[in-house]
């Protein structure tokens, strides 16, 4: 571990750091500064308000949670390195970064998988729904949400630590699948791992969510328009979540797993938009479009102008 604590991994994904130094700080730092006040107010308020303890609301109050987790695994790198003459960070703590990252990106797709469970339960099986969706089901299912990818991804972490590093340059900002590129030789047992760990945690809770919503609109087509709209109101929210998010973990497969061939300026700037707008979505589509959330929230705000 000395050893590894001892090699230090050039990032070199920044583009012109003399020239817009303090300006990406001062924007990234805003952004951050918004992302854990937005997304931690709403989680208050499902914390405070107890007609707010329902299954659903505390999967999205977990979910915001692990949004402000999320954004902690690279913002405070992030801001630290727009003010240092150099962009370097310790192998041990690239490998951290990563082991991070990807556990609760993870978890981000199980939940949003549980709450399509939630969903489905409640609207197609009304009747049962207080029997299946318990207390203790919930506290099961957000449990397994948080500690299922990081058992996975402890192993490709201990894999990385064994690595032989040759390269000490990584072309990005911040330690994703990039960081198989120090490494001397690309392990096919690596690779392996990591294809199960996407599945697992990631297209198999991702194709789950997508089949119980469509599930939930074919009921709700055949239905009533009292049943349409209850569908859309509770499901949509979820779904342009999902969206957001699918499309960040595209984005790292496809730039970083693949290495896409991708200009160095266009591909900063694509990362720092993946980073500013999805941490932002979530209490954006869960503060306006959930009618309780959004009455406690004018009320807090109306309470506080007083």
């Amino acid at each position: 571990m000395d050893e590894l604590n001892g090699t230090h991994i050039t990032l070199r994904g920044y583009v012109e750091m003399e020239k817009y130094r303090y300006l990406y700080f001062t924007v990234m730092f805003l952004v951050y500064v918004v992302i854990v006040c937005s997304n931690s107010t709403i989680v208050y308020l499902i914390w405070t308000h107890k007609n707010l303890h329902e299954p659903m609301y505390v999967f999205i109050g977990a979910l915001l949670f692990n949004c402000v987790i999320y954004s902690s695994t690279f913002y405070p790198k992030l801001l630290t390195d727009f003010l240092s003459d150099q962009q370097v960070i310790p192998y041990s703590g690239c490998v951290f970064q990563f082991f991070m990252f990807y556990s609760v990106g993870g978890s981000e797709f199980l939940l949003l998988a549980v709450m399509a469970f939630d969903r489905y339960v409640s609207i197609c099986k009304p009747l049962r729904y207080p029997a299946v969706m318990r207390k203790t089901t919930v506290k099961c299912l957000l449990a397994f949400a948080w500690l299922f990818p990081p058992c996975q991804l402890a192993v490709q972490a201990v894999l990385c630590v064994k690595a032989k590093i040759c390269n000490l340059n990584l072309e990005g900002i911040f330690c994703n699948n990039a960081i198989y590129t120090v490494h001397c030789v690309r392990s096919r047992t690596v690779t392996i791992i990591g294809v199960v760990i996407l599945l697992n945690v990631a297209v198999l809770p991702m194709l789950f969510t997508v089949f119980t919503y469509a599930k939930i609109f074919i009921m709700a087509y055949q239905s009533n328009k009292t049943f349409q709209r209850k569908a859309a109101k509770t499901c949509v929210p979820h779904l342009l979540v999902l969206i957001s998010f699918s499309y960040l973990c595209v984005y790292d497969v496809i730039v970083a797993r693949v290495e896409a061939d991708l200009p160095k300026a266009a591909r900063f700037v694509m990362t720092l938009q993946l980073f500013l707008y999805h941490p932002l979505l979530n209490p954006i589509i869960y503060g306006l479009k959930m009618k309780e959330i959004s009455k406690h929230l004018r009320r807090l705000f109306c309470s506080t102008e007083v």
